[in-house]
């Protein structure tokens, strides 16, 4: 892993332990795909992080120095996963925002995860999604709820857990949208009230190849496929769900194509690189 961290336009040699972000989670990221040294869903990811430091009223560095640090970090790197974390910077004890803090944020270069050979294996999560409008929908610091699911699903050997709002409502996975195929048409949770709003799926969304619709857990176990889909990996298939078993579906196969015809990082030829 490669990593640089600034405080504004000027370089840092590391997190200072007064950092809110790590005190608080007071801050944001944006996890991104890297491929052929660039990122392709990085106009996406800018306006996800742009919403997000206006709702929590975090300064955000200017956009040409972030994008040159960027530039110098994946040139010269054919696939990978680029994590960029902002935080509002140091403060005092306490939680009042100082007002004259420093903006303080970091890039971290991964390498890209492997392709799964199977379809996923999935499992309700019994940590459920608080709701909370004026965080819903960004990629706030305070993921304790996906931490405490994805422990549940890896405890249950599963690959993912599905995760609910106090209501019961199905949300999305521990860190990905979900994906449901019902009546001959994919659709997607909504998450106005908590969540996050996933680039691929608002990609999905302004294409007309998704809806956005309020969905009961029993129409998610009915469904006739399950996909997942996030920046990272693309779409993938869902294989079962508890006891709840899916085989492949073409209109999964259709989805799939689509995606990769505007982003190739996504075809089998891309996922490999």
């Amino acid at each position: 892993m490669s990593t640089r961290c600034y405080s504004g336009e000027r370089e840092v040699a590391a997190i200072d332990p007064r950092n809110r972000g790590m005190a608080y989670g007071d801050g944001l990221f944006e996890t991104m795909r890297v491929h052929d040294g660039g990122l392709p869903l990085w106009p996406r990811h800018l306006a996800r992080l742009r919403e997000g430091a206006q709702r929590l009223g975090i300064g955000l560095p200017d956009v040409p120095f972030i994008e040159a640090r960027i530039t110098e970090m994946i040139g010269a790197t054919d696939a990978g996963v680029l994590k960029l974390l902002l935080t509002r910077g140091e403060g005092g004890r306490g939680y009042a925002p100082p007002a004259d803090a420093q903006p303080v944020w970091l890039l971290a270069l991964h390498p890209l995860p492997a392709v799964p050979g199977h379809g996923l294996r999935l499992r309700w999560c019994d940590m459920r999604l608080a709701s909370q409008p004026a965080l819903a929908g960004i990629k706030h610091c305070n993921r304790l709820e996906q931490v405490l699911a994805r422990a549940e699903a890896e405890s249950a050997g599963c690959d993912e857990g599905l995760m609910r709002d106090m209501a019961g409502n199905p949300i999305c996975a521990t860190s990905a949208n979900l994906l449901v195929l019902r009546d001959g048409r994919w659709s997607t949770p909504r998450v106005d009230a908590c969540g996050v709003a996933g680039v691929l799926r608002g990609w999905l969304l302004e294409q007309g190849l998704v809806e956005s619709v309020v969905l009961a857990q029993g129409e998610v176990e009915s469904a006739a496929a399950l996909a997942l889909c996030n920046a990272v990996r693309g779409i993938l298939p869902v294989a079962s769900l508890g006891a709840r078993a899916w085989a492949p579906h073409p209109a999964l196969a259709e989805l799939q194509e689509r995606v990769a015809m505007a982003y190739p990082m996504f075809s089998e030829a891309g996922a490999a690189a």
